[in-house]
């Protein structure tokens, strides 16, 4: 099942939790370097990080992370791991470098590496000046720097981040996705990135699993995904008949997505036409349902235009 060049696999895994269905027959690969865990909130990206890491059993299917069967050897696979949880976990009372020490002991590492290894993993997650303070005085962004840092401290051979972002300041956001990009293009740590957050999987990853109400809704390489056949336009229209233009649009093949400040974003399948005729045709439908074109250009696909096609409207 698992393939030599695969961080992890999923064979046919389905998961639930009673007669509600978290993850639908799922077949899936990571391969190792950077990937993106990506879908809505409550797509079942947690709950396919707990079943890889043996907390959740699933109902049918199998999963294997660095080669190793999850069902058969599930210790040995959390050893190898570093897990960045979505909710906290510290212990009350402790000071930030005594908390990670007391981690990395907990992974196997002897008393005395575990201590250095905490002093070198706060100071690289920014937390070097704070490391000997209480974690319950700490602000949301640096409790999420000790997740990270507690997930480092073994030298783990894959990372899981579950939302690592969540509440920090627009600052602490992007020193954090930085963070991740270093460890996953300076250092060449394998993670995968679980987010509900576009960017943040577009600026760090360069593979992407797409999750749906528990099922894949596509995965690749990101800039292949990114670049399909076909073309990307901005387009603004005034008139009272813009959902008659938008469902003109959709009926004559064109996919279409609302983006902001009321500007549509028009995906033009195919590569038989050139821009021109595509913006032409775009006119034409804005003619005939009644509505007047205020902008219209060329746009780059982003990550957002993958997700909008894979998912559709919510």
């Amino acid at each position: 099942m698992a393939l030599a060049d695969s961080a992890v696999v999923l064979d046919h895994v389905s998961v639930a939790y009673g007669a509600q269905a978290a993850l639908r027959d799922v077949t899936a690969e990571f391969p190792k370097g950077a990937v993106g865990l990506l879908g809505p909130n409550g797509a079942g990206k947690s709950t396919m990080l707990k079943a890889l890491l043996g907390f959740l059993r699933p109902t049918s299917g199998r999963l294997a992370v660095l080669g190793l069967d999850v069902a058969a050897r599930p210790l040995e696979i959390r050893a190898r791991l570093g897990y960045m949880p979505e909710t906290d976990g510290y212990v009350p009372g402790m000071s930030a470098v005594a908390f990670v020490a007391y981690c990395g002991q907990l992974a196997g590492l002897p008393a005395a590496d575990a201590m250095q290894r905490a002093h070198e993993v706060l100071f690289y997650v920014g937390l070097g000046e704070a490391r000997y303070r209480d974690i319950q005085t700490y602000s949301t962004g640096m409790k999420q720097r000790i997740k990270l840092a507690q997930a480092l401290v073994h030298d783990p051979d894959l990372l899981f981040l579950d939302e690592p972002t969540n509440g920090m300041d627009p600052k602490g956001r992007d020193e954090m996705l930085d963070l991740i990009r270093d460890l996953a293009h300076g250092k060449g740590v394998n993670l995968i990135l679980s987010s509900h957050l576009l960017p943040d999987v577009e600026y760090t990853c360069d593979y992407v699993v797409v999750l749906d109400r528990g099922a894949i809704a596509t995965s690749g390489p990101i800039a292949t995904l990114k670049g399909p056949a076909g073309r990307v336009f901005e387009v603004r229209v005034k008139g009272a008949a813009r959902p008659t233009f938008i469902e003109r649009l959709r009926e004559a093949g064109l996919d279409c997505q609302p983006g902001e400040d009321d500007v549509l974003r028009v995906f033009v399948p195919g590569d038989e036409h050139g821009p021109g005729e595509d913006q032409r045709r775009i006119c034409e439908i804005a003619r005939d349902s009644a509505v007047q074109v205020r902008h219209l250009r060329a746009s780059v696909p982003t990550l957002e235009d993958v997700f909008a096609r894979a998912v559709g409207d919510q």
